[in-house]
């Protein structure tokens, strides 16, 4: 029997397919660093990134910056915002736990069950 929880399968792929793209992948990382390190992110910590720094800082069109954050919310790991003129956008902070606990379970060694004694 294994030690390791149920998890929810289909958002987990949903995920991990809309990562598949480098594009994607180099955004979502850049938003999930928005944080300070060793905190959790919330929306009220998190410092929201919008489409131009990203487009610029990545070197992508903004167009096709757009495009990528469409796929990134359609799998939940992303939020928007339009805030005037821009749009603000941020790493969901369950997502980052999520995907934590996931990968979690591979570098923790399943608890070893404890030997039972039997009597002579």
């Amino acid at each position: 029997m294994s030690n390791h929880q149920t998890i929810a399968v289909p958002p987990l792929a949903d995920a991990f397919k809309a990562l598949g793209h480098p594009h994607r992948l180099q955004i979502f990382h850049r938003l999930s660093s928005c944080c300070a390190p060793g905190t959790a992110c919330t929306v009220d910590e998190a410092v929201p990134r919008c489409v131009g720094e990203l487009a610029a800082e990545l070197d992508i069109a903004p167009s096709t910056v757009s495009h990528h954050l469409k796929e990134l919310t359609r799998a939940g790991l992303i939020a928007t915002e339009r805030c005037g003129r821009e749009i603000r956008c941020w790493v969901e902070p369950d997502v980052l736990r999520d995907l934590g606990d996931f990968f979690h379970g591979f570098v923790t060694p399943p608890a070893r069950p404890t030997p039972r004694r039997t009597s002579k």
